[in-house]
């Protein structure tokens, strides 16, 4: 199946052909220069085939954009400025314990000394429109297609990984370049600091020949003369390139405090606007990276270790993180900016492991059963990761929100930690950052490995939004982190989940609350789901409402492995819930079938069998199923659940029904009751003292913060109302309740100097 895009409808193409070949490690070696507003550097890949990949067909074609047969025309190599670090040079900077830093190097020419024909070629951007042949050049040569866009790439060269010193150790056949690349990839978990210290060794070896490469809209291809399969094509590859300040992976922009800064912005295209790689979620891979930036700035990413700063010469500084859990390379974060850093002021030695180096030894692994998942230093094997309930973490900041993060996010932080442990088990990540990102943040949470990006907003006022965004975040951890979707188009198994049980962390980390008081208020929060969903399918498109949209195709891809993500590039998808809401529902729908303790029992045993893996609906239903007793379990299956739940649009079935459940909600009655009240009020004139207004409504308000939220759903905005509420803004702190009602309410505008509702 080849991929045929219409540059008519907004899909989101996956090009790279992981089914003929892997990126199994990615070393980024970066500088970031805030005055050109660039990211540059180099990428060395090492890659790995399957031992089924066989000389291809000259049928077979990649997919490009295309509305004519026009052949790929590769770009010859050419002579390049750009320097090789000599191996007498590295050699000698490098331990087992002390990663490659390099230091600031020349600035690449290449884009500037008229190697390159014209601008569309320096940019990296091909003008023709074209289906690629791999038969191209009268040889069935094979050719490697990376994602990639709104990149500048310079060069492409083959890597002289056996000129390594030491490396000879790692094969028999030290002049067969992909023997030992395959050695290295294949070294046991144990050993995975001398992997990463050779990965970092091998970046930094010469290059061996240049490779021919060509790029369009949406990709990267690079083939080598000669090389038929993808056995026979280079293992390790570089390729220089930059960044564009108009990229859509990244954001350039100003912090609260007025200064520059860059982060990547969870964009709809993912991160091959950063750096070209492989996107579908197949594509599991680790990576180490190198940044460096000026030494006013903190470089923060998603990375095992809590990276600290080298100073190097000329006032720019090096930071260093790494990752040893394959994860597909969509979930790389970076942010670069003058955060503030802050730390727990006392952490539970029972609770809190201090950060230590990994023993070499395998002794240092307890092995609980066997993991599904392929082989890395996994947390789930080791006796000390099970019992802890609170992992390292840090708050980062502008200086300007540093009192607000000390007053509310970060005594927040242990008791949502520790509720998420209680209910799911060992934390996937070893450590926590947690980054408040600039105004322009369209979010309100986003999470990634070791880091959470959370919005200003969530700092406003009371804990309520702080603490749920916060489990929302943390619960990614687990779904859509450690456990992925292997389909895009199954959003609902990541956000799903992550709506399911903020409520549930929330509950338990709240200890002040009473059980029937975690229950009325998750109740009140569920028939604020139900009014939202309610909205969403009535304004929204139908095609856009499926959960499974792909139906039995779900996880298809063609024979390269590329593939579409329908209406992946739609503007109006970043804003809708129907994932979000429609998944919580289901899963509320079997928590209350089971049973509270025996649907979080299964949970806890599922994370233990699918984390470090990418699994389809059916992998969480069939084995929920399975787990079922037979008299639980009436009318339930598979396929009526895919009918009634997630392949139909509009309000599922089995929600209907439970609306009249929802609305008798004790709390919701409570608002309901206010509302009366206050329509009453509305329709007469006002004569009573201010005084006495505002002692009834303030016992009201200071409750249950969602009963806010309900209640002004309810009174749906007059604008008389809305024009007292806004009186009453200095005496009742309405910004608490407004930022409170982004993530669950009808459409809402908040901007920091004012607001206004859209009702």
């Amino acid at each position: 199946m080849d991929i045929k895009l219409d540059p008519s409808r907004d899909d989101l193409p996956l090009m790279a052909n992981t089914s003929h070949i892997l990126v199994k490690h990615y070393v980024l070696d970066l500088d970031v220069d805030f005055e050109s507003q660039v990211i540059e550097g180099t990428i060395v890949l090492f890659l790995e085939s399957g031992n089924r990949f066989k000389k291809r067909s000259s049928s077979t074609k990649v997919a490009c954009p295309s509305e004519s047969n026009e052949a790929c025309k590769f770009r010859m190599p050419e002579p390049c400025q750009i320097p090789v670090t000599n191996t007498k040079t590295f050699s000698s900077k490098i331990g087992y314990n002390d990663f490659v830093i390099c230091g600031k190097g020349e600035k690449d020419t290449s884009g500037k000394d008229g190697n390159h024909d014209n601008q569309e070629q320096a940019s990296g951007i091909s003008s023709s429109k074209y289906c690629c042949d791999t038969g191209n050049h009268g040889s069935e040569e094979f050719l490697l297609v990376l994602d990639c866009c709104d990149l500048s790439v310079l060069k492409v060269e083959e890597v002289d990984v056996a000129a390594v010193p030491g490396i000879e150790k790692f094969t028999r056949s030290p002049k067969l370049r992909n023997q030992i690349v395959h050695e290295l990839m294949a070294l046991p978990t144990d050993r995975w600091r001398e992997q990463l210290d050779y990965y970092a060794r091998c970046s930094q070896a010469p290059g061996c020949g240049e490779l021919l490469f060509d790029t369009d809209t949406w990709s990267l291809q690079i083939r080598k003369t000669g090389a038929q399969t993808a056995t026979d094509f280079p293992h390790a590859i570089r390729i220089r390139y930059r960044t564009k300040p108009q990229g859509r992976s990244v954001t350039w922009t100003s912090d609260q405090s007025g200064r520059p800064c860059v982060y990547t912005v969870g964009s709809p295209i993912n991160n091959r606007a950063l750096f070209p790689c492989q996107e579908p979620p197949v594509a599991m891979s680790t990576w180490q990276a190198t940044v460096r930036a000026a030494a006013s700035f903190v470089v923060l990413m998603s990375g095992e270790n809590s990276a600290k700063p080298t100073q190097l010469q000329e006032g720019y500084s090096s930071w260093h993180y790494y990752v040893t859990m394959p994860m597909p390379a969509s979930t790389f974060t970076i942010a670069v900016g003058s955060w503030t850093e802050m730390k727990p002021e006392t952490c539970s030695s029972n609770d809190v492991a201090t950060e230590r180096s990994f023993s070499p030894s395998e002794a240092h692994f307890r092995y609980i059963g066997v993991c599904g998942h392929m082989e890395y230093p996994c947390r789930f094997q080791k006796s000390s990761a099970s019992t802890q309930k609170i992992i390292p973490h840090r708050v980062f900041a502008p200086a300007c929100l540093k009192g607000a993060c000390q007053e509310t996010l970060l005594p927040l932080i242990p008791p949502c930690l520790s509720a998420a442990h209680s209910v799911l088990g060992t934390h996937p990540f070893s450590r926590l950052d947690i980054l408040i990102v600039p105004a322009n943040f369209s979010s309100l949470g986003m999470a990634s490995p070791h880091i959470v990006f959370l919005s200003q907003s969530t700092l406003t006022g009371m804990s309520q939004l702080c603490g749920t965004r916060l489990c929302h975040e943390i619960a990614h951890a687990w779904f859509g982190l450690a456990i992925g979707a292997r389909d895009w188009t199954e959003e609902w198994l990541s956000e799903g989940f992550a709506t399911h049980l903020e409520d549930v962390f929330w509950a338990k980390a709240q200890q002040q609350l009473a059980p029937h008081e975690a229950q009325e208020q998750q109740e009140l929060r569920a028939c604020l789901r139900w009014r939202r969903l309610q909205d969403e399918v009535q304004n929204s498109p139908e095609e856009m409402q499926v959960l499974r949209p792909n139906k039995e195709k779900t996880g298809h891809v063609s024979d390269s492995g590329s593939s579409i993500i329908r209406h992946g590039l739609n503007p109006e998808k970043v804003f809708m819930q129907v994932h979000y809401l429609k998944g919580y529902f289901l899963l509320r729908f079997l928590a209350k079938r089971l049973g509270e303790d025996t649907y979080f029992s299964f949970l806890r045993k599922f994370v233990h069998t699918f984390h470090g893996q990418l699994i389809l609906s059916q992998d969480f239903l069939q084995m929920l199923l399975e787990n079922i007793p037979e008299e639980k379990r009436p009318e339930l299956s598979v396929g009526n659940i895919f009918r009634d739940w997630l392949e139909s649009s509009g309000i599922p079935q089995p929600l209907q029904r439970e609306r009249q459940a929802l609305a008798e909600c004790g709390l919701a009655q409570q608002v309901s009751a206010e509302v009366a009240k206050w329509v009453r009020v509305n329709r007469r004139p006002r004569k009573r003292k201010r005084k006495d207004r505002e002692e009834v409504f303030e016992k009201f308000l200071f409750g249950v913060q969602e009963k806010f939220v309900t209640f002004m759903n309810s009174m749906r905005c007059s604008s008389r109302t809305t024009e007292r509420i806004q009186k009453r803004n200095r005496t009742y702190c309405w910004t608490v309740f407004i930022y409170g009602l982004v993530s669950d309410v009808f459409s809402l505008t908040v901007t920091h100097a004012s607001f206004s509702f859209k009702c």
